[in-house]
């Protein structure tokens, strides 16, 4: 297969420069490490029903009392005042989550989510469920705008890691003419030994780790603990089989 062939992939480093790319002939996956998209993915994965992105606290506080779902989400990385419930994956085990919905907002992860909507599809995806993610855009054989969203627009290091991961597993499949992705795959190339310990570095972490969420960062930073595919359609994430 020559490269003309191939589908194209590339990286969008920051939801301000989201305009920049071709959404409606693509594929869009959101990226939002810390924390969102690790735990959309991980509630799937224990069973909920659906997970519900929204932009704003008062949204998520009105659709949960209006369909009985779990409120959560966060705002600089603690939870969200008017919510019982944040945006760590470890809050969403089976037995809490299973045939439930969750009514999500974050501070980056579900805007991205909203500005994306013209997209052929929108999936998210982060490290618990990266071979979901590689799995299904080589199969779809679709170009693929990987969205990192980032934190408060400014480039961060997760997203972008994530992305360089993905560049680097299905970059035989896809046309890369894009510097993002080949910048994400170089800083990944380099992190990669350690993820964790490269990422001490990042504003993200230092802001978490004040907290004391060490643990929520290195499970979001580790492959393949909830590996299911979650689908954005009609306003909700939902599992889909690959």
């Amino acid at each position: 297969m020559t490269s003309h062939n191939k589908p194209g992939l590339e990286v969008c480093l920051s939801p301000a420069l989201l305009h920049l790319y071709d959404i409606k002939n693509s594929i869009v996956v959101i990226i939002d490490v810390l924390r969102a998209t690790s735990t959309i993915c991980t509630a799937l994965y224990n069973g909920a029903a659906r997970v519900i992105p929204v932009a704003s606290v008062e949204e998520c506080v009105n659709i949960g009392r209006a369909i009985g779902g779990i409120t959560a989400g966060e705002r600089d990385g603690k939870i969200a005042e008017g919510l019982v419930h944040g945006n760590s994956p470890f809050e969403y085990p089976r037995e809490f989550i299973a045939d439930k919905t969750l009514v999500l907002t974050t501070t980056n992860g579900t805007k991205l989510l909203h500005m994306a909507k013209d997209a052929i599809q929108i999936i998210t995806g982060s490290f618990p469920n990266i071979s979901s993610v590689c799995d299904y855009l080589v199969a779809q054989n679709q170009n693929v705008i990987l969205g990192c969203a980032a934190w408060k627009d400014r480039v961060n290091m997760e997203d972008t890691l994530f992305a360089g991961a993905v560049t680097s597993r299905i970059k035989q499949h896809f046309d890369v003419n894009c510097d993002s992705a080949i910048a994400a795959e170089t800083l990944y190339d380099t992190a990669k030994g350690d993820l964790f310990n490269f990422m001490k570095q990042a504003s993200h972490y230092k802001r978490l780790a004040n907290y004391g969420l060490e643990k929520d960062i290195a499970y979001c930073l580790t492959p393949d603990g909830a590996n299911v595919l979650p689908l954005f359609k009609d306003g909700e994430l939902v599992a889909v089989d690959i």
